[in-house]
């Protein structure tokens, strides 16, 4: 991780908006994420694991909300300009501590 960036635990336990997985933290989304993988296996959709696409956007706005990566949120409340990268190395040091 880099200098100032949140640490795993901080990561897991950060609260998410409304979600189509239904889950308050990003533990949780990643709890559930995992659960569908298993239960649906060779019929998982990773472009669709909760009904829409665009699902990892629900974890990258809580993290750009607390200013972790940086996005832009467009006047309809959609991310544009996600820093992926650093939103990916950040939710991997979670999944890691899982």
């Amino acid at each position: 991780m880099s200098n100032g960036d949140p640490t795993p635990q901080q990561i897991l336990d950060l609260a998410l908006e409304d979600n189509d997985a239904g889950a308050a933290t990003v533990r949780d989304y990643l709890k559930k994420l995992l659960s569908e993988l298993w239960t649906y296996e060779a019929d998982f959709s990773g472009k669709r694991p909760f009904g829409n696409s665009g699902w990892q956007n629900e974890v990258y706005l809580a993290l750009a909300n607390e200013g972790w990566i940086t996005a832009f949120v467009d006047k309809d409340g959609d991310l544009e300009d996600i820093d992926g990268i650093a939103g990916d190395r950040l939710i991997m040091s979670a999944i890691e501590a899982l």
